[in-house]
Parts: C-alpha cells; sequence; structure tokens
C-alpha cells in the first residue's frame, strides 16, 4: 500500500482570476493613452487614472495592483499605452514618468482600503483619495527633479490643475467599478 500524500500544489492565482487581471490591464492600455495636452502644464489629461481606479474598484489590492504592474511593463517595452500612444523607458523616466511609478503604489494603498472596508464607502473614498495623494507626491517629486522645478512649481504644474477632474473619475470608477465588481462575485468570478 502507498501511502505517500501526492496532493497537487494550489496554483498562485487561478485561470480566472489570470483572465480578469489579464483583461482589466487591457482596460488600462486601452483608457492610458488618451490624453490631452493642456498648455499650463507639460502633465497632460488623462483616462488613465480613470481606468486605474476602476480595475482597483473592480479587483482590489492583489490583482488590481498585479494589472497595473502589467501596463507599466508594457509601457516599458514600447507598447504605446502611456498618455499620447507613447511607450518606452524615455517616456517612463521623463519627466512625467513619477506619475506613473506612483500608480503602484496607489493601487496598494487603494487596493488595500477597499478590500478592508470595501462596503463602507467613505473609508473606502478617503482610501482612494489617500492613494492618488501618494500617486501626486511621486509625480510631483519626479516632475520637479526632472523639470528643475521647485516642489511647490511641480505641485501647481502637475496636481492642482488636476484635481476637480480626478475627483470626478474617482466617483465614476467607484460607481461602476462596484457595480462589476458585485456583478462578478455573483457570477463566482471573483
Amino acid at each position: 500500500m502507498n501511502n505517500t500524500n501526492t496532493t497537487t500544489p494550489k496554483p498562485i492565482l487561478e485561470v480566472k482570476q489570470l483572465a480578469l487581471t489579464g483583461l482589466m490591464s487591457a482596460v488600462i492600455c486601452i483608457l492610458g493613452p488618451i490624453s490631452m495636452n493642456i498648455p499650463i502644464s507639460p502633465v497632460p489629461v488623462s483616462l488613465g487614472l480613470l481606468a486605474i481606479y476602476f480595475v482597483l474598484s473592480v479587483l482590489g489590492m492583489k490583482l488590481g495592483t498585479l494589472s497595473v504592474a502589467i501596463y507599466i511593463l508594457l509601457g516599458l517595452v514600447g507598447l504605446p499605452v502611456f498618455t499620447g500612444f507613447t511607450g518606452g523607458p524615455g517616456k517612463l523616466f521623463g519627466p512625467t514618468g513619477g506619475y506613473i511609478v506612483g500608480y503602484i503604489f496607489m493601487a496598494l494603498i487603494c487596493g488595500f482600503f477597499l478590500d478592508k472596508w470595501g462596503s463602507n464607502l467613505p473609508v473606502s473614498f478617503l482610501g482612494m483619495l489617500l492613494g492618488t495623494a501618494v500617486c501626486y507626491l511621486f509625480g510631483t517629486v519626479w516632475l520637479a527633479f526632472q523639470s528643475s522645478y521647485t516642489f511647490p512649481q511641480a505641485l501647481a504644474a502637475g496636481v492642482l490643475p488636476y484635481i476637480p477632474l480626478d475627483l470626478v473619475k474617482l466617483v465614476i470608477a467607484m460607481i461602476a467599478g462596484r457595480g462589476l465588481r458585485a456583478r462578478l462575485k455573483r457570477a463566482g468570478l471573483i
């Protein structure tokens, strides 16, 4: 009699999780490049933040951060997924690259709050604001460094004009994302 216990190890991610992660990375890659330059700032207005808010609202921290990381890696290798349909190391390490790097930290913070307090809308919203503030901080420091701005100048150029629109994006993405997340949960996909 053979008493060896041969259990199959559980995969880190199930196929449905991988599919959702890939799909949400594609959402960011489709919306992220759509942007418009504004004359008062070197930072364009884009739909990237809307996409990331949406992805995090749907997937939470672990899968949402993975989706954002895939998006950034695709842009780093040259796919035109960053603002203005650009990609490559030059964009990531250019003046607005700090905002892109900040997406990772934003995803971790926002996703944590959504996973922990997702049913509490005010706390989730505050967590999303905190994550956004951290993204703004990374972007502002990098913009100041790259463009020889002072920190207040970089803040005025790269953050302040965007706050009202980013709040609108956050609300839209949370509403749409929460609705899709509830449907995916009912379907047993997350």
